[in-house]
Parts: C-alpha cells; sequence; structure tokens
C-alpha cells in the first residue's frame, strides 16, 4: 500500500467544509484583544489564549521592535552554540526569581520544552506517570521517552486514588516522574495539587506540573499552581508558555540548578533547536514586567471568567466548572458543536470548537476563555448571542 494512501481516505476535513461550518485556520487579520478582523468583520474573540491582553500592549510591542534593532530578527544558531543572547539569559534569571526557583531554562516553543524535558529525564528502567487527559505536549514526550526504553504508565484525569494504585505498582526503588498538567487545556480543571505531592513524597516520585494555562493566571500574583497551594518547593519541575500570559512565543522550565545543568547539557530538543528570537524573548521579558507591576489585571480577568461562567450556567448551558480563564461549554454532539460555531461566527463571536477524538465522545464542547481586557461590552454580548442560538437550537 502506498504511504499516502492513509492522506487520500482523509475526508472529514472536506466533508464539514462542504456544510458550510468549517472552525478551523481561520486567518485573523487584525488583532487588538477583545476584538479582531476575520474576513473584513469585526470578531468578538473568546477563544484567545491572551490571558492578560499583552499581545497589543505598547510596551510588549516597544520591546520586541527594539530588540529587532539591537539584535536582529533571529540567532541563527542554537542555545549550545551560538544562539544564547544576554537576552535569554536576563530572562532567564527574571523567572527562576518571579517562580520561586533556583534556575529556569528557555526553549524555543512551549510543546518542545516538553520533550526536552521528559525524554532526556526519564529513560530505561524509569518511570514516566501522566495525567490521562495532560496536554498532547507531554503525551509527545512521554512517546519519545517510551521509544528510549523508558516506562510509561498513564492515571485516570485527575484521580489521586488512581494515581495511587499506579505508583504502588511501580517498584519501590525505581526512579519515577509524575507529570500533570497545573491548569487543563480542554477544561480549565486545576490539578489536585496536594494531594499528588502527598502521594509523590509516599512513593518517592519527582513531580512536574505544566503551568501553560497557569501562569498568570492563579498562584501569588499569576505565579501558577505550586503557588496558589502553597506547594512551590514540592514541586521539582514546573515548566510553562510564552505564547499564553506572556503575548510570545516559547517555553520554559524551572528547577534546581543540577537539575537545569543537566538539561543544558543533554536535551536533544534544546541542543538541536534553533533558539528563541531577539523579538520573542523580549516581548516575554516586558510581559513578565507587567505581570508583576499589574496584579490587578489577574482579578480582571478572574472576574470576567466568573461571569461568563455564571451567565452560561444561568441560561442552562452545561459548563465545566474551574476557577481559571477557560469556560468550557458542552454540547455533547461533534454536529451540534459545528452549527453552533457557525451560528456564533455569524452573529460576530469566534471561540474553539473541540470535537473527538480531541474530547471524548460525548464531550464535544465549545470551548471559551476570557481575558483581562474584556469588557462587559464584549462579555454581555457573547452570553446575547450563545443565549439566542442555544434557544433557537433547543439546547436551553
Amino acid at each position: 500500500m502506498d504511504l499516502f494512501e492513509k492522506c487520500k481516505k482523509y475526508t472529514r476535513a472536506d466533508e464539514v467544509k462542504a456544510l458550510g461550518v468549517y472552525p478551523y485556520f481561520r486567518a485573523i487579520e487584525a488583532n487588538e484583544g477583545p476584538v479582531v478582523k476575520i474576513e473584513g468583520r469585526d470578531i468578538i474573540m473568546a477563544g484567545s489564549n491572551n490571558y492578560l491582553g499583552l499581545t497589543a500592549h505598547p510596551k510588549v510591542k516597544e520591546a520586541a521592535i527594539n530588540a529587532i534593532k539591537k539584535y536582529g530578527t533571529g540567532c541563527s544558531g542554537s542555545r549550545y552554540l551560538t544562539g544564547t543572547l544576554d537576552l535569554h539569559i536576563n530572562l532567564e534569571e527574571k523567572l527562576a526569581d518571579f517562580l520561586g526557583k533556583e534556575s529556569v531554562l528557555l526553549f524555543s516553543t512551549g510543546y518542545q520544552t516538553a520533550q526536552g524535558i521528559i525524554p532526556t529525564l526519564v529513560s530505561k528502567g524509569e518511570y514516566i506517570i501522566s495525567d490521562k487527559d495532560n496536554h498532547a505536549c507531554i503525551v509527545a514526550a512521554n512517546m519519545m521517552a517510551k521509544g528510549g526504553f523508558a516506562e510509561f504508565k498513564r492515571y485516570k484525569h485527575n484521580d489521586m486514588n488512581d494515581l495511587e494504585r499506579v505508583l504502588k505498582s511501580i517498584p519501590a526503588e525505581a526512579p519515577k516522574l509524575v507529570a500533570s498538567d497545573g491548569v487543563f487545556s480542554t477544561t480549565g480543571e486545576i490539578v489536585e495539587l496536594p494531594k499528588l505531592v502527598e502521594l509523590c513524597k509516599k512513593y518517592n516520585s519527582r513531580i512536574m506540573i505544566d503551568d501553560a494555562h497557569s501562569t498568570g493566571v492563579i498562584g501569588k500574583g499569576g505565579r501558577g499552581t505550586p503557588s496558589e497551594f502553597g506547594l512551590v518547593n514540592e514541586v521539582d519541575l514546573v515548566m510553562g508558555t510564552f505564547s499564553k500570559t506572556f503575548a510570545s512565543l516559547g517555553g520554559f522550565v524551572g528547577a534546581d540548578k543540577v537539575v537545569i545543568n543537566y538539561l543544558k547539557h543533554n536535551s536533544p530538543a534544546l541542543i538541536f533547536s534553533a533558539s528563541p528570537t531577539p523579538a520573542s524573548v523580549a516581548a516575554a521579558d516586558a510581559a513578565l514586567d507587567i505581570l508583576i507591576a499589574e496584579p490587578e489585571r489577574i482579578a480582571s480577568l478572574i472576574t470576567n471568567a466568573e461571569k461568563m461562567r455564571k451567565g452560561f450556567k444561568d441560561m442552562g448551558f452545561r459548563v465545566i466548572d474551574s476557577r481559571t480563564a477557560i469556560v468550557p461549554v458542552v454540547l455533547g454532539e461533534d454536529d451540534l458543536v459545528f452549527k453552533f460555531w457557525r451560528r456564533l461566527f455569524d452573529s460576530g463571536v469566534f471561540v474553539n470548537a473541540f470535537i473527538s477524538p480531541g474530547v471524548p465522545v460525548g464531550m464535544a464542547m465549545l470551548r471559551t476563555s476570557f481575558m483581562a481586557t474584556h469588557k462587559d461590552i464584549h462579555l454581555n454580548r457573547i452570553l446575547e448571542v450563545f443565549g439566542s442560538i442555544g434557544k433557537e437550537m433547543g439546547l436551553i
């Protein structure tokens, strides 16, 4: 059979396009945060991870422009060789202080960060134990570790009893790492970190938390999940991304100096990738300064998300509870999600359509997410449109 036969047989996307309800790869022509321009129309954005609304902040844009003027557009090398700038080192030191970690290492993307950590640390005869609903970057990293003959086990989503079952099944002397999202990207739920830490201490396991959707959202001053629970010193590795709160592109991991030093000299994802660009690093650095100086942005973000969570519930929609920026509205069926998404888009509201296999069958949803810079005029319009369409479609 020809390798490309499966490509020829893949028709699902074309079928959805033919129905006029395809929600993906929509080109944004202008972006000012809460409102974007798509197909020449102003659309209220309720699907972005731009949680603090910093992608259009003048200081962030100015920092990126100035970095290009000084350093050019790229580093033309890996961090290991010619790609390290003083910008990288300064941001690593600033992030380490912010997160309460001894050291931080930058990667070129958040997705790549997980692949830079897990397969590098977990090898033959060692165990990676992962929440079933972890982000795809952790899943891919787990598969890479498994390909290197590490042992890979999963536990039921946020189920600490099942995590203990898995930990019990592993030889006590075996080195192991438990990995979990801090805030789960699909549902917005927060990991049961106190119990996870308790179990990892009991069974002598190291801990890695992915705070991509947590930093700038929960914890003291937006310092993420370990801070939220007062467990900064109990979590061994904290990874994150610059593509959300930090209004840029790139990733990072914070840990003890000896761990970061090992990753710096042994992680293929770091050694064989071009380093983060000057503009990306400078933008993230400026965003971190704003996050520290203006904690009220976090309060505005959470207030906005809570308003929407309550508004959807009051109308009768099924909403997954949390206290983060992500507010998923579960419709159940893929077709319903596509149709509802199209009605929203035509009414000037953009959200994310999550369908199987990205979510379990019966859990297809419209994942909304909110920003500190959304105003009541935006939020009220989103609720009005959701309510109107929900009633017309007989869903509420």
